[in-house]
């Protein structure tokens, strides 16, 4: 005969450690209640089960996009309200899944935009300098993916941060610092005016020298957005960054060549970008990336940094016997570096 018998064990698809979700529109708002609730377990089981949530892009739509319905109207805003009071919260965990459910939400578009209309950038900046390596972690991959939004790196650029991200570069741990030079160097693409004025070049200059090839290529790329105004390219030249980047020609790594190829290219623009360049030798190992087999990345940037050295009479005269080169690459199947190699022999054999 068989006896009723009650197990010990949690059900299966049971998890003591997420709040219980309500059905369909109600789930929503029934967290945001419980994330404002008094009960420390109660917040800490809400905020676990919204980070679950906020995986679906349909959560993150009703979370974050205001819609047309009267009753998303009233309780969306204060969810994210209600996220925004949870970065204060005493409790790690709490503080640490409430980044990770701003930073899910920020890897999709309606997310970002969501950030610039709850003002969520400056609300993050309160935890750059939090005990909590994840919390860290977390609120930079939020800023990067808000990055990639023109609309959000500006929004990033005019909170002020631009000075903060870049003391933290030379303080952060070094998985975080390949995540603040993915940010600086999309903020910097749209305004490099508070970067150039708070040392910025000299801390890419180190950075350029860092045992991590991500960190070498990544500063690399900082380098590329800083160099874009005349001031960053001025500033390239007088902190003697250009000699780092032709030693980095020679990298191991594809991506950084590449991208020391792309921040010569902007830096030799100016006078003394050409000349510095010129006495470090530049233009063989540009030549050398030429004749390999390198990436299209590798081979456009490398090509546009010979022009602009075939600029000058000494960087003509030495890249005169080397137009064949250039000529073959009118054959590459790549359109930009046809017309960046049909560019550069131009100028390599202009007479005055």
């Amino acid at each position: 005969m068989a006896h009723a018998r009650i197990s010990m064990y949690m059900p299966p698809d049971i998890d003591p450690t997420k709040a219980a979700i309500a059905y369909g529109c109600r789930a929503l708002r029934k967290l945001n209640e419980e994330l404002q609730s008094e009960d420390l377990l109660t917040r800490q089981k809400a905020v676990v089960a919204l980070c679950d949530l906020m995986h679906d892009p349909e959560y993150v739509y009703e979370a974050i996009n205001i819609g047309e319905s009267i009753t998303l109207q009233v309780i969306m805003p204060g969810c994210l309200e209600s996220l925004k009071d949870l970065l204060k919260d005493d409790d790690n965990l709490v503080r640490i899944k409430t980044t990770e459910v701003l930073y899910i939400m920020a890897t999709h578009n309606i997310g970002r935009v969501g950030f610039l209309n709850h003002d969520i950038i400056l609300a993050l900046s309160l935890l750059l300098s939090d005990h909590q390596t994840l919390c860290r972690e977390n609120l930079h991959q939020a800023y990067k993916h808000l990055a990639q939004l023109p609309e959000g790196a500006r929004g990033i650029v005019k909170s002020g941060l631009i000075s903060s991200l870049v003391w933290k570069l030379q303080k952060e741990e070094e998985h975080i610092q390949e995540i603040i030079l993915d940010t600086l160097a999309l903020c910097l693409q749209e305004d490099a005016t508070e970067a150039l004025d708070s040392q910025a070049v000299p801390c890419f200059k180190e950075k350029l020298l860092s045992d991590n090839p991500q960190i070498r290529s990544k500063a690399a790329r900082a380098l590329i957005a800083i160099s874009i105004p005349l001031d960053g390219k001025k500033q390239v030249w007088q902190n003697e960054v250009i000699p780092i980047l032709v030693q980095l020609l020679s990298d191991t790594e594809e991506e950084v060549k590449a991208n020391a190829a792309g921040a010569l290219m902007h830096a030799t623009v100016t006078t003394e970008g050409k000349y510095a360049a010129l006495d470090a030798n530049a233009i063989q190992p540009l030549l050398e990336l030429l004749c390999s087999v390198p990436t299209t990345k590798v081979c456009l940037n490398a090509t546009k940094a010979l022009t602009m050295l075939a600029e000058a009479p000494e960087g003509r005269k030495l890249l005169l016997p080397r137009v064949p080169t250039f000529r073959y690459l009118l054959t590459h199947q790549n359109e930009a570096i046809r017309r960046a190699a049909e560019v550069a022999i131009k100028v390599i054999e202009w007479k005055p």
